[in-house]
């Protein structure tokens, strides 16, 4: 009897080891190092934001010395410097943002009148990391592929991209009403999520607009 059920308990085991390789966990992803550098558009964040919660859990306060990023760490500092006006800032990474095209940070309004950029809005820039967080939380990255504040609309385009990719969920960012933003994918790395996003971009022939975020377990 235990000579005929010993095969079959291996075969148990192992599907079920099979079926976990599947699960993709959060990892911590490798550090972003001091000097690592991007060029692009900077814009600032202030009401109706200010008050509510930031993405790293924190009360966001547009008179402090934050922004907004789509895959730094959170606590990770970094220097902004304005490329027109040779003014500079340095502001700790607390939010997940922006999403328009060509924009790589948004800034606190406190940084943002430090650049000069408050009544213009927007300034081109280049961020330097100065300072990585000692403890970097695990994560995966995703592709945020639209942002709506009807629910019913995030739902339709979130069951599409399920259908389409195998994986899609809603996030909501609180506000009154709140916006709910659509995420495909659950990759560990940015290169492999920067795939997903290419992929997605060729079969809607351009038509949605991608952009590769960190999902901090925090």
């Amino acid at each position: 009897m235990t000579s005929t059920r010993f095969p079959y308990l291996v075969l148990i085991a192992c599907l079920a080891l099979a079926g976990c390789g599947h699960k993709k966990r959060a990892r911590v992803p490798p550090p972003v190092r001091p000097g690592h550098t991007e060029t692009g558009v900077a814009s600032w964040y202030g009401i109706p934001y200010h008050g509510r919660a930031a993405a790293n859990g924190e009360i966001y306060d547009m008179d402090k010395m934050t922004a907004a990023h789509r895959t730094l760490p959170f606590n990770t500092w970094v220097r902004v410097y304005d490329l027109d006006n040779r003014k500079t800032t340095e502001v700790r990474i607390t939010d997940r943002g922006p999403f328009i095209g060509g924009r790589i940070i948004d800034l606190s309004r406190a940084a943002a009148r430090e650049l000069e950029m408050v009544g213009p809005g927007t300034a081109r820039v280049r961020i330097e990391v100065i300072r990585a967080p000692e403890n970097v939380q695990p994560a995966v990255y995703a592709v945020q592929v639209g942002a709506f504040r009807n629910r019913d609309s995030a739902d339709r385009l979130r069951a599409e991209m399920e259908g389409a990719y195998g994986s899609a969920k809603l996030l909501q960012r609180q506000g009154n009403p709140p916006v709910w933003r659509v995420l495909v994918g659950s990759e560990n790395s940015e290169e492999e999520a920067g795939t997903l996003a290419a992929k997605i971009r060729q079969k809607s022939a351009d038509r949605i607009t991608c952009f590769i975020v960190r999902i901090d377990t925090i």
